[in-house]
């Protein structure tokens, strides 16, 4: 008999916020903020990938060039943007970037940078992959990252946000601790996953994103950047009756542009000096963190 919800995905139960036990971030804090740059590759004249604008038949050198603008100049940008504010941040890697683009990924590792699994490339989705080749997709990007970085990455964002019913399963049985791909909540929490696994959701985000945004909505980056601004101020206020998540999505052929980049500048450093009252962090040790609360304490 039906329970009357309908199909469900069973990987978590509802767990409405203000029902939930409280604890706080290190420091007694209660709001997380992270940023997570997305470093990413794409197949010339074929697969998926963002556009400026229509580019008509392949090759389409228009939207090509301008992704391939963010890895040689814009991600650069971005980096300078971090040290300058003091920022750590999460690297949402394409495996294939690698090799595309050699020795981009120094500046990042010099930083200290957590390295997020991402795929090989964003010219293709993971969850329309047939369950052996999703999981030969996700063990071939770890071992590149693995090899490059020095340590296996502990968490998975698929390209575009591209999961089948099997990925959770797939990515806690490759050694995952954690997967960013879910937006339901502003806390973490626990998946179940087949064999009476979990790995833990923690919240990235869709409206905070500058692909939605900028290419989807069509915001300016100055609109882009006050919304970064207005969530922030928001979130630090409601952070008094329960510890939250907030992440930032940057892409560096989008923001990385002069005339995005100075906006998003004046956002990132409203956050910077509220560093104090609020924990700056990577998606990795908010997993940390949240992995080692006491049972019971993150919802699932």
């Amino acid at each position: 008999m039906s329970d009357g919800t309908g199909r469900q995905h069973g990987r978590y139960a509802y767990s409405p916020l203000p029902r939930r036990p409280a604890y706080d971030w290190p420091g007694g804090k209660r709001l997380a903020v992270y940023v997570a740059l997305n470093v990413e590759c794409f197949d010339f004249g074929t697969g998926l990938g963002a556009e400026l604008a229509p580019g008509g038949p392949q090759p389409d050198v228009l939207n090509y060039a301008w992704r391939d603008w963010g890895n040689r100049v814009g991600v650069f940008r971005l980096a300078d943007l971090f040290d300058a504010l003091a920022l750590p941040a999460s690297v949402l890697v394409n495996s294939r970037i690698y090799a595309a683009c050699p020795g981009l990924m120094d500046v990042f590792r010099a930083r200290g940078d957590e390295v997020v699994g991402h795929g090989r490339t964003n010219a293709e989705r993971q969850g329309t992959l047939p369950e052996e080749e999703e999981r030969a997709l996700i063990a071939e990007a770890t071992a590149v990252l693995t090899r490059h970085a020095g340590q296996p990455p502990a968490g998975w964002l698929g390209p575009w946000i591209s999961q089948s019913r099997a990925t959770p399963d797939l990515l806690a049985e490759a050694g995952y601790r954690y997967l960013l791909d879910w937006c339901h909540d502003d806390q973490p929490t626990w998946f179940s996953t087949r064999g009476g696994g979990r790995i833990l959701s923690v919240p990235y985000p869709q409206e905070l994103n500058d692909i939605p945004s900028i290419v989807g909505r069509k915001d300016s980056g100055s609109q882009f950047a006050e919304m970064i601004v207005d969530t922030f101020d928001e979130m630090r206020e409601a952070a008094a009756s329960a510890p939250l998540v907030m992440g930032i999505a940057l892409h560096p052929y989008l923001v990385g542009q002069p005339h995005r980049l100075r906006p998003l500048r004046q956002a990132l450093r409203h956050i910077a000096q509220h560093r104090d009252a609020v924990w700056i962090t990577r998606a990795g040790d908010i997993a940390d963190h949240a992995i080692g609360l006491p049972e019971g304490m993150v919802p699932g």
